[in-house]
């Protein structure tokens, strides 16, 4: 605990900047303008010399726990959306690496900022290392689609560290853990494999499952994933060959939360109830209009979702990132199990690196303000080590 609670002002912020696209992706802004709404939660009394930048592919974060209790704490704060906000149907991965860089630049040149930690909370933690990996090392010039986008020009300005909090692996992979390996046809998802799909009672796999059911169910998963893909490149070769060059095709991924976990907490096994994630019961989920890649474009698929294609990945970018980081994970996490805060602290490719575990845990930390509080202390302490405010 610290001695006091800092009280904090939310500050509104808008950050805009030009960009030339080949075509527009989302609906509200003037074409060739690109507009993102951020908070700055400031305690009182602050120097504003540090700032820890927290932004997810999809946004909608500017209220969660973690960000009042680190302003609490007396921790400059933002929140920034990216341009997706509220929707990924259509998102590149690689756009929103551009959008994080203008806000730490309008950070930087703007409000005076010396120092940005970057905060990479749960889908936030994969984009963090993507950034700072890109930042420290550009390299991209076109996305996975084969269209132009010069991350190199862009000139990111690299973070000074990097927290990791409740962070799953990359969005591709955890989307592959959950999805439903029983589809036999996407146009018809209806038709499944009895004996891969966990919510048929017909089905003779029942939890706890066997590692050998596991094993065929996670093949059956990447092999889906893949056979999607397929049918993308297909699809996008075909349009080019007849030279529509920008054409666009929206599609429906069905049944996306089926990961054997949900119903067998034995697998990673962390204080998690059975029968539940964290948007709910997940044969409800599995079908429901929130479900991850639920709706998509051909480019957006390729980007985030597949499995071979999409570069956001945390455990590759983490080898490649030099500047500090820390690694919180939540002990009864209902979204992101153990072997994901393990995995990407042992991918950080150096020693200056810690994890910390929060006991009790759940993901959002809905309902435990204390643990929101104990969280935010752990990020104070380390970021005090390290000499960073």
């Amino acid at each position: 605990m610290t001695d006091k609670n800092f009280k904090y002002k939310r500050i509104p912020i808008i950050i805009t900047f030009q960009e030339v696209s080949q075509y527009k992706d989302t609906y509200a802004g003037e074409i060739g303008t690109i507009a993102l709404t951020a908070h700055l939660l400031k305690p009182e009394n602050s120097r504003g010399k540090t700032a820890v930048v927290f932004m997810h592919p999809t946004g909608g974060g500017s209220y969660l726990p973690m960000l009042n209790s680190l302003a609490r704490h007396g921790i400059d704060t933002v929140w920034c959306d990216s341009r997706y906000r509220g929707t990924d149907s259509a998102l590149i991965m690689e756009k929103v690496l551009i959008d994080l860089g203008n806000c730490i630049k309008h950070l930087k040149d703007v409000y005076g900022y010396e120092k940005i930690i970057l905060g990479g909370w749960s889908g936030g933690g994969s984009l963090s290392l993507f950034y700072q990996s890109q930042a420290e090392k550009p390299s991209i010039t076109e996305t996975p689609a084969g269209d132009l986008i010069d991350i190199v020009s862009e000139k990111f300005i690299p973070a000074d560290a990097v927290m990791l909090i409740a962070a799953h692996e990359s969005r591709h992979r955890t989307f592959t853990e959950w999805l439903d390996g029983s589809v036999i046809d996407e146009n018809n998802p209806e038709l499944r494999q009895i004996d891969l799909d966990i919510y048929d009672a017909n089905n003779p796999n029942q939890p706890q499952y066997t590692g050998n059911f596991i094993e065929i169910y996670r093949d059956a998963q990447i092999s889906r994933n893949r056979k999607i893909t397929n049918w993308v490149l297909d699809k996008l070769h075909e349009f080019k060959k007849k030279g529509y060059e920008n054409r666009e095709y929206g599609f429906v991924v069905h049944r996306t939360m089926a990961d054997p976990k949900w119903l067998d907490p034995s697998i990673d096994p962390n204080g998690r109830k059975p029968n539940w994630c964290f948007l709910g019961e997940p044969e409800v989920v599995n079908n429901s209009p929130i479900g991850l890649a639920r709706y998509c474009s051909l480019r957006s698929w390729l980007s985030q979702w597949s499995y071979d294609y999409a570069r956001g990945d945390g455990l590759s970018c983490a080898k490649e990132i030099t500047v500090p980081c820390l690694v919180i994970g939540n002990t009864d996490d209902d979204g992101i199990t153990p072997t994901h805060t393990n995995n990407l602290f042992e991918a950080i490719g150096h020693s200056n690196k810690r994890l910390d575990w929060i006991q009790g845990a759940n993901h959002y930390y809905f309902g435990q303000p204390e643990k929101s509080n104990e969280s935010a202390q752990t990020c104070k302490t380390w970021l005090d080590e390290q000499r960073l405010i």
